[in-house]
């Protein structure tokens, strides 16, 4: 029983922790050449990877590395497009791989390229989808 509690406190802290670490908001526009690899991420990786520390893939990613890097994909330099290729076709841990058939070849080359780029030019964070239709429900009211 006392270690199922301290799992939990342990789980709770790790969250709060989480959520104060959270990535610090990019602004700016995307360079023309990364926007297919952009649009890529949002569809495709975003759903668990994006800035917000509660995400599957961002916990994992801050469990795995702690503060020696960026738990945040758009977050990471340190990306090479070999690196994205092989996690995207082969998975890792509960992550699927994907199917040339889900993210195609020339798909998966323009998110390389949009992960392995200067953070400048990657301009602001991924949105979310849900976070998009919050933003769009408050501009019609």
């Amino acid at each position: 029983m006392n270690r199922r509690w301290a799992w939990r406190v342990g789980a709770l802290i790790a969250l709060t922790i989480g959520a104060a670490q959270a990535a610090e908001p990019r602004s700016g526009e995307t360079a023309e050449p990364l926007l297919e690899g952009k649009a890529v991420f949002t569809e495709w990786c975003a759903p668990c990877h994006a800035a917000n520390p509660r995400l599957a893939g961002t916990l994992a990613l801050r469990t795995r590395y702690g503060d020696s890097k960026p738990a945040v994909l758009e977050d990471r330099t340190d990306l090479t497009p070999a690196v994205t290729e092989y996690f995207v076709r082969n998975g890792i841990a509960w992550m699927p791989p994907f199917r040339p058939t889900e993210i195609t070849d020339a798909q998966l080359a323009a998110l390389s390229a949009y992960l392995a780029a200067p953070l400048e030019q990657r301009g602001a964070h991924a949105i979310l989808l849900a976070e998009e239709m919050m933003a769009q429900k408050g501009a019609a009211q």
